[in-house]
This record gives structure tokens, sequence and C-alpha cells, in this order.
């Protein structure tokens, strides 16, 4: 991957606007994100080729199901699953004025494919995960916002709180958390080209870690190896790939009181929280087509949202 001074190419106005989960049926992961985090549907519906379902959580932040459609006119989604399996698909960077764009990625190295301009409500463009640090970055121009009434079957309740006295608040969509081989090269990509902001960065036990953040709700945590040496959670979890998303980092009332959760694990799920990962729980990737989650309380803590604001 092309790298980038602090004054090289860099498309002005970026947002991380949502990340695409690929999953055999929408409905594999209803229940997870709707009954058990709240998130409520904001748009989607029949594609050729796959059907795209937006789901939003409380702070704006949104995650993007994706199941095959209409295969026989496009079976790219299916494909993948066949390939891959379901799991995180893309990550989609909402950008102002997508022609500048491409020339900015152009000018840092990288060569945009499969560009599409032929809705103007709608402009995209990729970058190949083999010059994007391991993950398909989507770069799309779409001047207004669109929203869509939910499927008849899409979840409407939400899970109780332990001690039953109501339904649990629904959750905040913090960031995704993206393991790269190459930390440097995803840092001049990210947060140079893309424009993101550095939050935060740190190391732990030999592994490190940037946050980035744009103007919108959602973040995104770049993970790699402080220094080269023997093989650890960062190659473990890569076996070999440039890059592979990790998990998606929610805040929640009662983060116990999920089903299927369990203390987080030591390590990427709980990189800079100082406390190890105490008060910090995750669903396995396996458990959720796919896509890891890791959960934490309202402000980082255990608790309701008295302990923190909710966006």
């Amino acid at each position: 991957m092309a790298t980038t001074p602090a004054d090289g190419p860099s498309i002005a106005g970026t947002v991380l606007d949502h990340v695409a989960h690929a999953v055999p049926r929408w409905q594999d992961v209803w229940h997870r994100y709707a009954t058990d985090l709240g998130a409520v549907w904001a748009s989607g519906g029949p594609g050729p080729g796959f059907a795209p379902g937006q789901l939003r959580f409380a702070n704006g932040s949104r995650v993007e199901v994706l199941m095959p459609w209409d295969v026989e006119v496009n079976d790219f989604l299916l494909r993948f699953l066949a390939r891959s399996g379901p799991g995180p698909h893309h990550l989609t960077f909402k950008v102002p004025d997508l022609g500048l764009a491409i020339d900015e990625a152009r000018r840092f190295g990288i060569d945009p494919i499969n560009i599409d301009r032929s809705d103007p409500e709608w402009m995209e463009a990729f970058l190949h995960p083999k010059l994007a640090g391991g993950v398909v970055v989507q770069l799309a121009e779409a001047p207004h916002p669109w929203s869509s009434p939910p499927p008849d079957d899409y979840p409407g309740d939400l899970r109780l709180r332990l001690d039953g006295t109501g339904p649990a608040a629904p959750a905040t969509l913090e960031r995704v958390c993206h393991v790269v081989a190459d930390l440097d090269a995803a840092r001049a990509l990210f947060a140079g080209l893309l424009a993101g902001e550095v939050v935060d960065e740190g190391s732990e036990d030999g592994i490190a870690w940037v946050d980035l953040r744009w103007a919108g709700p959602l973040g995104l945590r770049l993970v790699g190896s402080r220094d080269p040496g023997p093989p650890g959670p960062v190659t473990d979890w890569l076996g070999g790939l440039s890059g592979r998303v990790h998990h998606i980092a929610f805040e929640t009332e009662e983060p116990d009181g999920v089903p299927g959760v369990r203390p987080a694990t030591p390590g990427i799920a709980s990189l800079g929280t100082g406390a190890g990962a105490d008060g910090m729980f995750e669903i396995p990737a396996a458990e959720n087509c796919g896509l890891g989650v890791v959960l934490s309380g309202f402000g980082g803590t255990t608790g309701s949202p008295a302990d923190g604001p909710v966006a």
C-alpha cells in the first residue's frame, strides 16, 4: 500500500458512514442488532444481486446488513459468502465529491475500481482490499439521505433489563476494530488519504492501536503489532492476511445482560481500557455471523445511560 506524508493527498470532508455485514439472510442477525442492541431500521430493500438493510443505533452509527438477492442478475455477494463465509464485507466512506476523491486516491497511489456514476443519488468507487489494508473501502457520494419503512418481520421488541423493570436502553455503535499487518501503511491510508483524525493511540503487550474519528459518530480503531517479533494475537488473527476486521464495539446498558456474551478476552478486544478486560464482554465472531461484537457499559462503565451520555 502507498504511504503519504502529512501534507500528501487527502479527501477533505470524508466521513466513515457505515460498516457492511454480509449474511445469508437479514434475519440471521436482526435479533442481535435490533432486540439485543436496539437498532432501528433506517433504509434498505431488494436490489440486483444483493439486498442492503441499514440498521441505525442510538448515536446514529449504522451497520448495513447485506444478503444475496436476484443472484441470477449479479452473484457477487453469493460468491463472497461461498468463499469467505458471513462476516464483514466493506467500510463505506461518504465523500463530498467522488471525482475529486478518485483524483486524490490516484495521487496517493491507489487506482479506484468499479467506478459507477450512473445514479446521481448514489455514485461510488472502491479501493481494492489488497491496496487498502485488507478491507474493501467504498467511496460514495450521496447528496440526499434516504429512508424506507422496515420489513414486516423486523423486530420491535427490546431485551429487558436484568431486573425486569423495562427494556434496556438502545446501544451506541462506537467503532470498528480493524487489525492490520502494516499499521504505518494503514494509518497513512485512513488518517492521510481518508482524512481521519487521530484521537488516541498507544500500545500494550506488543499490540499497538490508533483510534480515528471523522465528523460522524462512527470511529475506526487500527490495530497492529508494535514491533516485529514472535507470533502473537495480531499475527494469529490475521493468519497471513494483510488485514481483517476483528469486531465492532458498542456501549450499552447492562452489557452482561446481552444473551450469549462472555467476559472479553484480554488483548485486541480490550486495548486501551487500562484495567484489562474487566467490565467488557464479547460475542465471538462465530456467534454473530462472522463479525465479533465487543460490549461495555455507557461511558466505558458496566452501568446504565446515567453513567455516561448517550447521543
